[in-house]
C-alpha cells in the first residue's frame, strides 16, 4: 500500500511546539537545532555522521533534564542514564537492529573536575560520531581469542553541568541552559498525559523518515558559507534533514547553524598556549622587540588572565621561554629569547616580533579593530618599551633560554 504523503515542514512545527510547551531554550537557533535533532535520529543509517546534542548550564535548575525527557518522547529506542560504563555503552549500541538513542544526563559526573577522566568511555563516544566509528574486543575462550570490531554508531544527547571535553564539544550542537526568568512559563511535564502525546509525533516522525530516507541518504546540502571542516560534520545532517521538510526550515537551519557555530566558538577556551601568543601579541602593541622582563610585567598585569597566578605561581621570564619554546619561527626553529642592548654595554633578554610573527598567524584568532585599539590605547598607558639598540653579533646570543 502506498504511504499518503507527510508535511515534514508542519511535523517539524508540530515537534518544535511540543518542546516549547516544556522546555526553554535559550534563543530560537535552539528550538530550531533540537527540532532537526530529534528527526535526525530517525533517519541515522542516511547520514555519514550524527552529531551529539549537549545542554549545558553552569548552574542546575537549568532545564538540562526536562530538555532530554522530552527528546526521550521523540526519539527510537531511548535509553536515558545517569551513569554508563563503556561495556555497557558498547553492549547497548553494537546491535545496530535494536540501537538505542543514548540520553546521558549529569555527564559533568562523567567528565567533570571530580571525574576520574574516562578516556575509554569518551574514545567510545567519539568513535560513535561516525557511522564507521568502531571499538575493537576480544571475543572466544581462554588463549583461542581474536579480535573482533564492533558498530559503535550511535545518535547521543547529553547534559550537565559546566563544559564537556573538547573532542565532544567539537562533535556537539550546544546549546547553553539558563534558569527560567520569571516571566518564562512552561506547562507542568507529566508523564502519563505527555509522553503518549510525544510517542504520537515520534511515530510521525519515522513514518515522514521512512518517505524521505532515499532522498536523503547520500545528499550533500549547501552548507553556509564559512561552514566548515567538523562544523560541517555536525551540521550537514540536520540541514539535509531541514532540506527534504521543505518550507522555511532550510533556511532556519543555515540561520541556526551559523549562530550556533559562531556561539561555540565564541565560547571556546583556548589552550593557555594559544591565550599567551595573543596575549604576547597585544603586549607587542607593534614593537619590533621587547624584553623579556617587560613582557612579563604587561602579562602579569592583565586582570582577566592567567598570567599572575600559573599553579600558584606567577609567570616568569624562564616560564615564559619555556612556553615559547614548543612554538616555532618561520623558519622551523623554536622561539627563543635574544640579547637585547639596553645600553652602551648592557644587554639584556628579550623576544623579536618577527620571531614570532609565524605563530601568531598559525594560532591566533584575527585581531578586531576594537581589539587592537584597546590594546594600542593600553600600551600607552603602560610604559613603552625602553628604546633599544641592534641585537649583538649572532655569537653572542647564547645562551638560547632565559636564565634571569
Amino acid at each position: 500500500m502506498t504511504k499518503q504523503p507527510i508535511d515534514g515542514a508542519a511535523l517539524l512545527d508540530q515537534v518544535e511546539r511540543h518542546h516549547r510547551r516544556f522546555n526553554v531554550f535559550p534563543s530560537e537557533h535552539a528550538f530550531t537545532a533540537v527540532a532537526l535533532w530529534d528527526a535526525h535520529t530517525h533517519l541515522l543509517d542516511a547520514f555519514e555522521s550524527t552529531p551529539r546534542i549537549a545542554f549545558l548550564s553552569p548552574e542546575p535548575g537549568s532545564g538540562k533534564t526536562r530538555a532530554l525527557e522530552i527528546i526521550q518522547t521523540l526519539v527510537p529506542r531511548p535509553m536515558i542514564t545517569t551513569d554508563v560504563s563503556p561495556a555497557a555503552l558498547f553492549r547497548s549500541v553494537s546491535d545496530t537492529a535494536a540501537r538505542p538513542v543514548v540520553l546521558l544526563d549529569e555527564i559533568d559526573t562523567v567528565f567533570g573536575p571530580r571525574a576520574s577522566g574516562n578516556e575509554d568511555l569518551r574514545g567510545l563516544i567519539n568513535a560513535g560520531h561516525r557511522r564507521s566509528g568502531v571499538v575493537y574486543r576480544c571475543v572466544g575462550d581462554g588463549s583461542s581469542q581474536v579480535v573482533q570490531p564492533f558498530p559503535v554508531y550511535a545518535a547521543l544527547a547529553t547534559a550537565g553541568l559546566g563544559d564537556l571535553p573538547d573532542t565532544i564539544l567539537t562533535r556537539s550542537v550546544v546549546v547553553r541552559m539558563r534558569r527560567r526568568a520569571p516571566n518564562e512559563k512552561v506547562e507542568p511535564f507529566r508523564e502519563r498525559t505527555h509522553v503518549p502525546q510525544g510517542h504520537a509525533l515520534r511515530d510521525r516522525l519515522a513514518e515522514w523518515a521512512d518517505l524521505v530516507r532515499e532522498r536523503i541518504a547520500g545528499a550533500w546540502p549547501d552548507m553556509p558559507d564559512g561552514i566548515t571542516d567538523r562544523p560541517a560534520d555536525v551540521w550537514e545532517p540536520l540541514i539535509a534533514v531541514a532540506d527534504a521538510a521543505g518550507g522555511d526550515w532550510p533556511a532556519r537551519a543555515r540561520a541556526a547553524c551559523v549562530a550556533l557555530v559562531a556561539a561555540a566558538s565564541a565560547g571556546d577556551k583556548a589552550s593557555t598556549g594559544i591565550r599567551l601568543l595573543t596575549d604576547l601579541r597585544d603586549a607587542f602593541a607593534g614593537a619590533e622587540r621587547v624584553l623579556s622582563a617587560d613582557l612579563v610585567d604587561r602579562l602579569t598585569s592583565l586582570d582577566d588572565a592567567p598570567w599572575a597566578d600559573l599553579d600558584g605561581r606567577p609567570l616568569t621570564p624562564r616560564t615564559l621561554a619555556r612556553m615559547l619554546g614548543d612554538y616555532v619561527t618561520t623558519d622551523g626553529q623554536p622561539i627563543r629569547s635574544r640579547n637585547i642592548k639596553i645600553g652602551p654595554r648592557a644587554v639584556s633578554k628579550g623576544y623579536y616580533a618577527a620571531d614570532l610573527a609565524d605563530a601568531w598567524l598559525r594560532y591566533c584568532p584575527p585581531r578586531t579593530t576594537t581589539s587592537a585599539t584597546t590594546a594600542t590605547a593600553a600600551t600607552s598607558e603602560v610604559s613603552a618599551p625602553e628604546p633599544v639598540a641592534d641585537t649583538l653579533p649572532v655569537a653572542a646570543t647564547e645562551p638560547a633560554a632565559d636564565t634571569l
